[in-house]
């Protein structure tokens, strides 16, 4: 039986979303402006030359670019040999659950609930909750802010008062940074969780532990970040297939987004090359008939926020150089698709996602260009492929 590989290159995105000016990110595009960036000699730190991508461009990478945007993709130039194509998203937002949820055939049915950019940014009720939770007499924070600026901000109130350091940004989030001895992971776990269902109740897509350890001059963020975000509004993919009596395999932060509903198991690391491990391993073991949901995190969190064009660089050809491994464990009948969620242009103001389209990219079904499709239609075509009934509103494009 056929397997299915969904791999989610989190905020590679392509540019060329016909509503990215409503976002403010009319212009923006990921891949387009880092190969750019790459031939223009501007993404110089620990590598060199244009962006080199042959696996991925070999299938239609630097074609689905074209496609989705039409700009130039210099250095990603190869004949399609392989499924490509890109698709748009049709939810409001531009975030992890709206671009997973949507690419598992289920499009967010509501306008996500967002903070203002004034100090401060919650409410009172809110706070005071916090408050309570945490057993603290107050918060840091109060703002839109990125997570390490904050912490260095306020990293010495926080160790000397105990009070959570509380922050928001233009997602749907509440994130709150804690140091992990000195306020204490489990503490900081326990918090999240039982704050959660008053944030998802006023439709805040996740609250996300950010734990982080060391001094307050050297201090760094660990690997047990923990999302609690809201649960799907609809059964999706991996529920339509483990319905089915397949087996599910998610891989990174995917059992968060979907709150472990229809994941029969979860392989988690504390890098995306743990993580690459995982999907390479799984390319050799994972059962006949089954589907591996994966995503690969740190291109969004490491290099897009901080906007830093070279690591994103880096890290995408660091991410291409490994897939050969992979392919080598895939069987005849094996389909692997390589996609996105959102965008995050290290090249762009701000630092926070942009509106894009994604790229969507296949191995194991041949030369075929798809052509522009919705988010839907990537999990319509997984359960196509997989002899799956399709409850959603997607089309199989295979």
């Amino acid at each position: 039986m056929a397997r299915v590989f969904l791999v989610v290159l989190d905020s590679v995105g392509c540019g060329g979303a016909p509503d990215a000016a409503a976002f403010g990110d009319a212009g923006s595009n990921t891949l387009g402006h880092i190969a750019l960036a790459c031939a223009e000699g501007r993404a110089e730190v620990g590598r060199s030359g244009p962006l080199k991508m042959p696996n991925l461009d070999r299938l239609g990478l630097g074609a689905a670019i074209r496609l989705a945007s039409g700009v130039a993709t210099p250095g990603l130039d190869a004949v399609p040999q392989g499924l490509w194509g890109a698709a748009t998203e049709v939810s409001r937002g531009k975030d992890t659950p709206s671009g997973h949820w949507e690419l598992a055939g289920v499009p967010v049915p509501w306008d996500w609930t967002y903070f203002p950019d004034v100090v401060p940014a919650f409410p009172d009720d809110l706070v005071a909750e916090v408050c309570r939770l945490a057993g603290t007499d107050g918060i840091l924070g109060n703002c839109h802010a990125s997570g390490v600026p904050i912490i260095a901000e306020h990293c010495e109130e926080h160790l000397r008062t105990g009070w959570p350091i509380c922050y928001t940004s233009a997602d749907s989030v509440f994130q709150i940074a804690a140091h992990e001895e000195a306020f204490g992971l489990e503490r900081l776990l326990t918090l999240c969780h039982d704050l959660a269902p008053m944030l998802h109740a006023r439709k805040v897509g996740r609250v996300i532990a950010r734990p982080f350890t060391g001094s307050c001059g050297d201090f760094k963020r660990t690997s047990n970040r923990k999302d609690f975000a809201i649960a799907p509004p609809a059964p999706t993919l991996l529920d339509w297939v483990s319905g089915a009596g397949r087996a599910t395999h998610a891989v990174g932060k995917i059992g968060d987004i979907f709150s472990m509903q229809g994941i029969g198991k979860l392989w988690k690391g504390k890098s995306d090359l743990d993580l690459f491990e995982h999907l390479v391993r799984l390319g050799a073991e994972a059962e006949p008939g089954s589907f591996t949901f994966a995503n690969f995190v740190e291109f969004d969190t490491l290099y897009g926020h901080p906007r830093d064009v070279s690591g994103y660089a880096r890290a995408l050809e660091g991410f291409d150089a490994g897939l050969p491994r992979f392919f080598a464990n895939l069987r005849p009948g094996d389909l692997a698709i390589f996609t996105a969620d959102h965008g995050n242009d290290p090249t762009w103001r701000g630092t926070e996602h942009t509106r894009e389209r994604v790229p969507v990219v296949g191995w194991g079904v041949g030369e075929r260009a798809v052509g522009l499709h919705g988010f839907v239609d990537v999990g319509a075509s997984v359960a196509a492929h997989l002899g799956v009934a399709v409850q959603g509103p997607g089309r199989s494009f295979l």
